[in-house]
């Protein structure tokens, strides 16, 4: 496309949101992804929905909404379902616990491609796979250009508006765009789970997830990690043994626990098995005969890899960063397969066996890693776990009301074990908004960032950082797009004018169908679903 009104680097969640909603609003646009599968945390990361308990509501992103029935759809239309499963208008492909639909990384890019396939064909859509950006041309307070390279070499892409969906905000980085990484001391923020001091390298772990199945009498172990040792006996201080163990940290209470992957009774303290929590093919579901496997997903505390960071340091530490967070991954697989014990009293289930065709790999690993935590523009506001917290703001008090408001979310405050050695932080938040300040760089006058690199602080990306509010997220992105580039101004220009907020905000809510505020007994609702208590 010679000349797209819109480039959107990062085909994730946020960035297919932005893209089908900017299209929708009569934008012309080009949108570049990574890996050959768009979709993100959903698809490339292979990571089952976490939800909110109003995800079946009104109040959902209305084109998440209709992801998730296409979704259902595509099960009904394709698998031998029961009857039973079939008629479920809330059909759940996986049963599982994390949230009220499991389904596979496949299917949610089956489905994506469903929803651009029409812009494909209008032309009024380019979807660019496996390109990564590789460097941005500014001038002044503008982006000139971004380039990106792929399998036939590099490409110089411009558009008036380019929106930074990576996952990692990798445009901050190369156009020099002011951001942080990392926590922000409380001497910053005040925040009361804040560190007291900032910290560049206390960033969340990565998991690189893998999907499996479990078939008994059958032997699929396959050859021992080269550091498999190190990860079988080596200790941080902050967990109670090896990560090869199904002993971990209940995050909430930071309680030690004992979770196995398969419990035949569950009990006060451990409710469900690791097998069930991120199920996404559960056989119940389909006729018999036709798939007698159960699908389960691992994204679990045992390959949370806290070792070393992704942001601030050199290409190639980075680099191996994630090659480890693999082997991690690989040595936990292992390590079921053969010396996990048993409640029978033995060792080991080889019948564990990877799905590689489940996450579109040869290998059985997700595309890409699992990412927490990524760079965060300095922006126009910035959200504070005081206009989040429960405990911040005080029982029964809600969250803060943001009178530029662009959509809605609600997920805890969920930090996983970081590369600083810190352990969980997880506490408690209110259903909140999205204020558009916190989509504007403080400088940069066409850029906008869409995903985990928002104006949060380290506390509050813990709770903006999961699938329906970065589909929220992308959906404002997408559609301030469209408003900014009929009404021939920049983006920032539009919270600064009441009148143009108002008529923005009404092109979210008339003509979308996007909440921008959540029902009062909803927003100051802070009770959590014992489902919700134990994720991971």
């Amino acid at each position: 496309m010679r000349h797209p009104d819109l480039l959107i680097v990062g085909g994730g969640t946020s960035g297919v949101a932005a893209a089908l909603t900017a299209l929708r609003l009569g934008l012309r646009v080009v949108l570049t992804e990574e890996t050959d599968w768009l979709g993100g945390q959903l698809t490339a990361q292979a990571v089952p929905p976490d939800e909110n308990a109003w995800i079946e509501s009104a109040d959902a992103p209305p084109g998440y909404a209709e992801f998730r029935n296409r979704v259902r759809d595509y099960y009904r239309r394709n698998y031998p379902l029961t009857a039973s499963a079939a008629a479920d208008p809330r059909l759940d492909p996986g049963i599982g616990i994390v949230s009220r639909m499991c389904h596979e990384p496949r299917v949610a890019a089956a489905v994506i491609d469903e929803m651009v396939a029409p812009w494909l064909t209008s032309g009024r859509l380019e979807v660019m796979r496996e390109h990564r950006p590789v460097h941005v041309e500014t001038a002044g307070d503008r982006i000139r250009s971004v380039t990106v390279r792929g399998p036939r070499g590099d490409r110089t892409l411009t558009a008036p508006l380019v929106v930074d969906a990576t996952e990692l905000g990798e445009l901050l980085a190369l156009g020099g765009i002011e951001h942080t990484i990392g926590a922000e001391g409380r001497d910053d923020t005040g925040e009361l789970h804040a560190p007291a001091e900032a910290d560049p390298a206390d960033q969340q772990a990565v998991s690189w997830c893998f999907a499996l199945e479990h078939r008994p009498g059958e032997d699929h172990t396959g050859d021992k990690p080269a550091r498999y040792d190190h990860w079988r006996t080596h200790v941080d201080p902050f967990w109670p043994g090896p990560q090869l163990s199904w002993v971990d940290v209940e995050p909430i209470g930071l309680r030690v626990r004992t979770r196995p992957i398969f419990q035949l009774r569950p009990t006060p303290d451990v409710p469900f098995d690791l097998w069930r929590f991120r199920r996404v093919i559960a056989a119940q579901n389909f006729r018999e005969g036709t798939i007698d496997s159960d699908v389960s997903l691992v994204n679990w505390p045992q390959i949370d890899y806290w070792e070393a960071p992704l942001l601030g340091v050199t290409e190639d530490a980075a680099a191996q960063a994630l090659r480890a967070s693999k082997e991690l991954s690989a040595s936990f697989l292992h390590w079921m397969q053969t010396e996990a014990p048993r409640e029978d009293g033995g060792q080991g289930y080889p019948g564990l066996r990877l799905r590689g065709d489940v996450t579109g790999t040869d290998d059985g690993y997700a595309k890409s890693v699992y990412v927490r935590e990524s760079r965060r523009a300095l922006t126009e506001f910035r959200v504070l776990e005081q206009h989040v917290g429960v405990e911040a703001r005080g029982a029964g008090a809600g969250s803060a009301l943001f009178a530029d408001s662009v959509g809605l979310g609600h997920y805890r405050i969920d930090l996983h074990p970081s590369t600083a050695g810190r352990t969980y932080v997880d506490i408690e938040s209110y259903p909140f908004q999205i204020p558009l300040g916190a989509l504007l760089p403080v400088r940069v006058d066409n850029l906008l960032p869409a995903g985990k690199n928002i104006g949060t602080t380290h506390i509050t990306n813990g709770c903006y950082r999961l699938h329906p509010v970065e589909w929220s997220i992308g959906e404002a992105i997408g559609a301030l797009a469209a408003f900014a580039t009929e009404r021939r101004m920049p983006p920032r220009a539009v919270r600064a004018d009441e009148t143009l907020l108002a008529d923005y905000q009404r092109l979210l809510s008339d003509t979308l169908g996007i909440s921008l505020r959540w029902p009062e007994a909803v927003r100051t609702h802070h009770w959590v679903p014992e489902a919700e208590r134990t994720r991971v």
